[in-house]
């Protein structure tokens, strides 16, 4: 890639390096202008992304179907009865070469069971019963399980983020470091990883503004080893091929993951909930395309956190320039949504204009040395 590559973020992932690509275009003042500029930008970015190499291999780790507002999923601009869509959350694994060595990355490896202590997920239990709720999500299999089938282990992870911490409970995922009230302390789901975290979000979950607390899990970092976390405010890349981008506004701190893959660059965040959210002028779900056309906007947004909407809108735009288009559907760019709206007997008529269910290239390299990781953890730490 010929972006250039600044300083690595932390000497304790020194592979994990800043780019200053869209610095220019971000300092912008004015919403209008950085708008402009950030698109521009963008699109030199993906260039320089497409032109270089690509990422070893990207699998998709099904998590579950889960039900979710459909005024959120499309901001109201659906003209159906139906209060709920069903949607299908996802993690990738993404394996990325840097200085020689294949790094395996976890992007949104969500713990299902810890997530249920959401509010809006919790209030749904409280609200039909956990059967009933139970009936409407389908579990798919844990991440370790479908690593396994992969020929990895959890400990070979040496990096998890995820687009941002909504419905996250990262006490399993790092382990916790004081008992719990039963005296227990949790074990790391993932004991060699570190986790890739947003500053400014990190340190809003502590005190939660009030249209955040709905979708935040209060105590989901509490008790976790800060020596595991690595904050950060930086758009960076994660060795070859792999980018994370500032995309806020869906929350104050989140991000989105580009990968260059034998099928074109692909981006993954929740800005939006089907492809028809980035192409929504071509989109055959009731609604879309007049409400684009009425108000002169390009893009739909995942819209259930109100207060930074058109800064989301802003970077829903970068991701689609970024982006490459669908080969075989070249009216839909290829944004991943993280949790993507599938075609359920919930909301009749709402079906997406095209489902991208996975995402998937090249071979997952399995000839890393067992200790590999927990040796550079502690070369990392003496320097």
């Amino acid at each position: 890639m010929s972006t250039r590559l600044g300083d690595p973020i932390d000497k304790r992932i020194p592979w994990v390096r800043r780019i200053d690509a869209l610095e220019e275009a971000r300092a912008v003042g004015s919403a209008g202008p950085r708008l402009t500029a950030l698109r521009r930008a963008g699109e030199r970015l993906g260039d320089a992304l497409r032109n270089g190499p690509r990422v070893v291999s990207v699998r998709t780790l099904p998590l579950r179907t889960v039900l979710y507002p459909m005024k959120h999923a499309f901001n109201g601009a659906v003209p159906l009865p139906f209060p709920f869509i069903l949607f299908y959350h996802r993690c990738l694994l993404v394996q990325v070469l840097s200085d020689g060595r294949i790094r395996n990355v976890l992007w949104n490896p969500t713990d299902t069971e810890a997530s249920k202590q959401t509010p809006f997920f919790k209030n749904l239990i409280d609200k039909f019963g956990e059967r009933a709720a139970n009936l409407l999500s389908t579990e798919a299999g844990t991440v370790e399980s479908q690593l396994a089938k992969l020929g990895l282990s959890p400990g070979e992870i040496d990096l998890i983020a995820f687009d941002h911490f909504h419905t996250q409970d990262l006490r399993p995922a790092l382990g916790t470091v004081a008992p719990d009230a039963e005296g227990n302390r949790l074990p790391a789901r993932f004991p060699n990883a570190y986790l890739l975290a947003p500053k400014r979000e990190w340190h809003d979950w502590d005190d939660l503004h009030p249209l955040q607390r709905t979708w935040f899990v209060a105590d989901g970092k509490r008790g976790v080893p800060a020596d595991r976390v690595v904050l950060f405010d930086a758009d960076v890349a994660l060795g070859d091929g792999c980018l994370v981008l500032r995309t806020h506004g869906h929350t104050t701190g989140n991000h989105t993951i580009f990968c260059h893959t034998d099928g074109g660059v692909f981006g993954c965040s929740e800005n939006g909930t089907s492809a028809d959210n980035w192409s929504p002028h071509e989109s055959r779900i009731p609604g879309l395309r007049r409400y684009v056309k009425h108000y002169g906007l390009e893009v739909v947004l995942n819209s259930n956190t109100p207060e930074l909407g058109a800064e989301q809108y802003t970077s829903m735009i970068l991701e689609r320039t970024v982006v490459d288009r669908v080969p075989d559907r070249p009216a839909f760019v290829q944004m991943f949504p993280s949790s993507e709206v599938v075609p359920s007997a919930i909301a009749p008529g709402v079906r997406p204009s095209m489902v991208f269910h996975h995402r998937t290239s090249g071979t997952v390299q399995l000839d890393r040395p067992a200790a590999q990781t927990e040796q550079q953890r502690a070369s990392a730490m003496r320097q």
